[in-house]
């Protein structure tokens, strides 16, 4: 019966586990889709730029800890079980949103704002660190032979179903308040929202019963008593922990938050298309894209696993560029042409450039040097590097005109504010007379073509993540499963993946490229797709009730 439809026990234990997934992911986006607003919030001590990469780190720091949620709930799980354990992780979840809705700014408590705040990342890192394991496991174990890449795949889908629901909640906000009511204390509405969804969570996982393999496993003694030890331990299972790790969740970590959260910083950022429309592009792309998630879980369940990952993250390896560059060209024609008929040159001694990543918001950059890359990298022009004689002071050269920059070492306050006007007003200028826009002209953006560019991207998050979860359940053993699988994914995820606006936005900064932070995601995604290919099994037929 089970092989010939979903029974409602089935429909139930899906839903339940993707419903209460999906709020989780809500609350974890948030943060992610309301980045500039919480640099302006809680790190307004610092300048804009090392404000708004703070808040990218803040932003990484709950990924960073997800590893360790990984291993902290996936032992609970393999030891008490599925369902205890992943009530427990919504709950810290729901927590700690609720409360960041409720945190005063920087500008009212000062330094415990951010610190505060950067804590409340962390408890939220580690609770989604344990969520997924324990929800895909669940699942999974649920699923009849045959349909576990079906059943997964609605869990996969809630990722990209919580950052819809993220930026749909916090579009309505903004379409409710003015501007100035969004950014003074609107932004904070779509987190104290998340109690009301806390709640039904709660209550939905509440009626759930154990996963059967658990409980059977349980019954006849064989439970683990010491997971972490039987995960990595022993190598047998630590070699495909790793394996896992490279050769499946990394690439598949980096083609998500390159299609999702890096495009949604490119629009906004790069190309200055306004945040509402920025947002409503991606959402729209998402709505497009998810049904895919279901279509590469369930053919997934008749040509395996690891082809459909595989050639994921290889043809967006190999498309990227071009993609990007498009995006680019249709979301700001402006700025393209711009950077195609008036390319823009810093002159300066390469011993006088910093590397301007200053998380901590305690360095001055002085240089001439610097002080002409930092003006560059404000308003997201493109520019190349050509090296200078030492002790020269920096130009900048736009077509052909050249701005001279000026060194801000020993200035009074005075004087450098003065020095800077003056720079920044010739610069700005310069830059306007080139065709350079501030921002990106609405009645100019092609939305339709950025809207199936980005449909694209997220249609290779699909392809590489709508089958992960069946994967990762069938490489382990039941006993040690809920540990081992979850180590790799969050790894692959919160660090390869998390970090990657952090990476790619200061790889652009230091090279003046503004598609040079897509080098990451694509080495990433070729390794795993190398890695992967070669050393890493098909599991579709694996019969996981019988380890």
């Amino acid at each position: 019966m089970a092989q010939e439809g979903i029974t409602k026990e089935e429909r139930t234990v899906i839903f339940a586990s993707s419903l209460g997934t999906v709020f989780e992911w809500y609350d974890f986006y948030l943060y992610g889709s309301l980045a500039a607003i919480i640099a302006k919030q809680f790190f307004s001590g610092v300048n804009e730029t090392t404000g708004f990469i703070f808040a990218l780190l803040a932003f990484a720091a709950g990924f960073a800890v997800r590893p360790f949620g990984a291993i902290v709930f996936g032992r609970l799980g393999d030891l008490i079980g599925r369902k205890y354990t992943f009530l427990v992780t919504i709950l810290i979840m729901g927590v700690s949103t609720f409360i960041v809705g409720l945190l005063p700014s920087y500008a009212t408590i000062g330094i415990a704002a951010p610190i505060i705040l950067i804590g409340l990342r962390l408890l939220q890192g580690l609770a989604l660190g344990g969520e997924y394991g324990g929800a895909a496991t669940y699942v999974a174990e649920h699923a009849p032979h045959g349909k576990r890449g079906f059943f997964t795949s609605w869990i996969q889908t809630t990722a990209t179903m919580g950052l819809f629901l993220s930026l749909l909640v916090i579009l309505g906000v903004r379409t409710w308040l003015s501007p100035e009511e969004f950014d003074a204390w609107g932004w904070r509405i779509p987190f104290l929202l998340s109690i009301v969804l806390l709640g039904i969570s709660v209550w939905i996982r509440m009626q759930l019963s154990e996963s059967p393999v658990f409980q059977r496993m349980k019954a006849e003694g064989k439970a683990s008593k010491a997971p972490l030890t039987e995960s990595f331990g022993r190598w047998d299972n630590l070699k495909v922990v790793i394996l896992s790790l490279f050769g499946a969740t990394a690439g598949q970590a980096v083609v998500w938050y390159t299609g999702q959260f890096y495009a949604l910083f490119f629009l906004t950022q790069t190309l200055k298309i306004d945040g509402t429309t920025a947002n409503l592009l991606i959402a729209a792309a998402l709505l497009a894209g998810t049904p895919f998630f279901i279509f590469f879980g369930t053919l997934s369940d008749k040509i395996g696993r690891k082809p459909i990952i595989m050639a994921g993250c290889l043809i967006a390896a190999l498309t990227y560029f071009p993609i990007f560059k498009a995006i680019a060209g249709a979301g700001n024609p402006d700025l393209a042409k711009a950077q195609a008929t008036a390319p823009v040159t810093v002159v300066a001694d390469p011993a006088a450039c910093a590397f301007q990543f200053n998380p901590v918001g305690t360095a001055k950059f002085t240089g001439s040097c610097d002080i002409a890359k930092g003006a560059l990298a404000r308003r997201s022009v493109n520019y190349t590097n050509v090296a200078a004689p030492a002790g020269t002071v920096a130009q900048i050269k736009v077509g052909e005109k050249v701005i001279a920059s000026y060194e801000g070492a020993g200035l009074s306050k005075d004087d450098a504010k003065a020095k800077g006007e003056a720079f920044n007003k010739e610069l700005g200028a310069a830059l306007k007379e080139a065709g350079y826009p501030d921002k990106a002209d609405p009645a100019k953006i092609d939305k339709f073509t950025v809207w199936l560019l980005l449909t694209v991207l997220v249609i290779y998050v699909t392809m590489v993540y709508g089958p992960i979860a069946a994967w990762l359940v069938e490489l382990f053993p039941t006993r040690i499963r809920y540990t081992s699988m979850s180590l790799p994914y969050h790894i692959g995820n919160g660090w390869f993946g998390g970090f990657l606006p952090t990476t790619a936005f200061a790889m652009v900064a230091a090279t003046g490229d503004v598609y040079y932070g897509l080098w990451y995601p694509i080495v990433v995604a070729l390794v795993t797709a190398v890695v992967g290919t070669l050393f890493l099994p098909e599991t579709k037929d694996r019969d996981i009730h019988q380890d």
